[in-house]
């Protein structure tokens, strides 16, 4: 009994925060103003309009979602490296921006990369620019990555700390080159956690809306900006809620996918 009295509070901020709003958006995705039951607020993302959005959403997720991998893996390679001591502080430096606010971290970069900004300055000391480098997919790609790469670094470093070193040693003393060890040996042992990187970064990027806004300049439309714009501009929370769901179906598609991919590869692999 006392151990149900302990869980309560933890139940009533679920219910509170998690399953009671996710019920008012499923009422509003499937009704009317009228109070009618309708599939059309749900359906309304593959409308001209939204699907270009989604897809451009898509498009840059998955390029952040590259380009972090990319970065991530190689750095939790060499953290693997380093001694206690210098693991640990390289590891606070990783997570340091973490602690600060998502918004003023976006502000901070839009700052830097603005028109007179650190980053023009500093090409203007070399003859260069100034470069218009604000409200561009690319801009909003770099902020993504710099918001998101923790969240890539941490599960990799995980898994190839797992990683068992007598088994390289083993792979080079059968005369595997670094290539081979990296690609036979590494990634294979460390996929169920390139698998968490990539969902802890795809699906965040896919829904965000924010740093769109701030490093868009609100002239390029992600589904998480015409969300934003449903449920506070237009007003219509119907709409907004059947677009809410339709994006957390493909939300709620890639967790399945990737969980049954990280049970698969944990459950096939051999020590």
């Amino acid at each position: 009994m006392k151990r149900k009295y302990i869980a309560l509070p933890y139940i009533i901020w679920m219910t509170a925060f998690i399953v009671l709003p996710l019920l008012f958006v499923a009422y509003y995705a499937f009704t009317t103003s009228d109070g009618a039951f309708t599939f059309s607020n749900v359906f309304a993302i593959f409308d001209s309009i939204h699907i270009k959005a989604t897809l451009l959403s898509l498009e840059l997720s998955l390029a952040c979602t590259v380009i972090c991998l990319l970065l991530a893996y190689p750095l939790a390679l060499v953290l693997r490296k380093l001694d206690l001591n210098n693991k640990g502080f390289m590891i606070v430096i990783l997570i340091l921006p973490m602690w600060m606010n998502s918004i003023l971290r976006i502000l901070a970069l839009q700052m830097i990369l603005s028109r007179n900004g650190i980053l023009n300055l500093i090409f203007s000391w070399f003859g260069l620019g100034p470069f218009e480098m604000i409200n561009t997919p690319g801009a909003i790609i770099f902020g993504m990555v710099y918001d998101f790469l923790p969240y890539m670094i941490l599960p990799i470093y995980n898994a190839v700390m797992d990683i068992d070193q007598d088994l390289l040693d083993a792979a080079s003393d059968l005369g595997a080159s670094k290539a081979t060890k990296l690609f036979r040996v590494l990634i294979p042992l460390s996929k169920p956690g390139i698998i968490s990187g990539i969902t802890m970064v795809f699906i965040p990027s896919l829904t965000s809306f924010v740093i769109p806004d701030v490093l868009g300049g609100g002239k390029i439309q992600l589904l998480g900006n015409v969300i934003e714009q449903e449920f506070i501009t237009s007003m219509n929370w119907h709409l907004g809620s059947g677009l809410s769901f339709a994006l957390m179906i493909f939300v709620v598609i890639g967790l399945i996918f990737s969980q049954k991919q990280e049970t698969k590869d944990r459950e096939s692999r051999v020590w």
